[in-house]
C-alpha cells in the first residue's frame, strides 16, 4: 500500500496549501490521510466503500475530496507536484473502459442474439 502514498519529500511540497491542526477542539483529520486515501482511489480506480480503514472513515475522505476539489485545492496540490516532482508523462493517460457506448457501436447490432435452430431443437429434445 505504500506505492500510493506521497513520500516526505512529496508531502513536504504541498504541506502549506492545508492549514495546521488546532490544538482546541475537536482534532481535525490529518490532511496527509486524506490526500493518500484521494490518491488510493484515484490509483487503484476502487470504489470509496473499498478504502482501507488505514486511511480512515471514507465517508471523511469523501467529504475532504469534495471540497477540496470544489474549492481548487486538489488542482493546487496537483499543479505543485507536476512542478516540483519529476512526472512521467507517459503515464498521464485516458481510460477509455469505463466509456460506455450502445451494442451497435460495437457492430453488435441492436436485435438480440442469434441463436441456432438446430442447437436450440436438439437441447430442447435433450432436455424431454
Amino acid at each position: 500500500m505504500l506505492r500510493h502514498r506521497l513520500t516526505d519529500e512529496q508531502w513536504k511540497f504541498i504541506a502549506d496549501l492545508f492549514p495546521p491542526r488546532k490544538h482546541m477542539g475537536r482534532p481535525r483529520s490529518d490532511a496527509r490521510d486524506m490526500i493518500d486515501g484521494i490518491l488510493w482511489i484515484l490509483n487503484t480506480g476502487a470504489q470509496w466503500r473499498d478504502l482501507p480503514p488505514a486511511f480512515g472513515p471514507k465517508s471523511t475522505v469523501w467529504d475532504h475530496f469534495d471540497r477540496w476539489n470544489t474549492d481548487g485545492t486538489l488542482q493546487a496540490v496537483l499543479d505543485r507536484l507536476r512542478a516540483n516532482v519529476e512526472i512521467d508523462d507517459e503515464l498521464w493517460c485516458v481510460d477509455g473502459t469505463m466509456v460506455r457506448a450502445a451494442k451497435c457501436a460495437a457492430g453488435g447490432g441492436k436485435k438480440g442474439i442469434q441463436t441456432s435452430r438446430t442447437t436450440t431443437r436438439s437441447a430442447a429434445v435433450a432436455a424431454v
